[in-house]
């Protein structure tokens, strides 16, 4: 069972657009606890490994085990994140970097994610 979508959020999640940079609930919060799915409430990212890159949208450089699928942009510049589960639209991924040590940022939507507390 999915969770229903407002248009704003069916907008990002479904129809893969962006939020605008520093308008996220989630950019400048740290909290313990999970990051999990707006639409199916799959956990993919802990606040362990949220990092604060400076991009105007909230940065993990890890997800959560089996939960998080990178697909390709049609043009191939960039690469898409989607949730395993139901292939909601979080962001996008990019390596090389050197924000931190594992070299990996996961671009995500505010709009894309729920908070689970610890």
């Amino acid at each position: 069972m999915y969770n229903e979508l407002n248009e704003n959020e069916k907008a990002v999640i479904e129809r893969k657009g962006t939020e605008r940079p520093f308008s996220g609930e989630f950019n400048d919060f740290y909290e313990e606890g999970t990051f999990c799915c707006k639409k199916c409430g799959t956990a993919l990212y802990a606040s362990t490994d949220k990092f604060s890159s400076g991009c105007g949208w909230p940065s993990f450089d890890d997800e959560l085990p089996a939960s998080v699928k990178r697909v390709p942009d049609a043009d191939g510049s960039r690469v898409e994140i989607v949730c395993k589960n139901c292939d909601g639209h979080l962001g996008h991924v990019f390596e090389g970097e050197h924000l931190t040590s594992k070299n990996t940022r996961h671009c995500v939507n505010s709009i894309s994610l729920i908070f689970k507390k610890a």
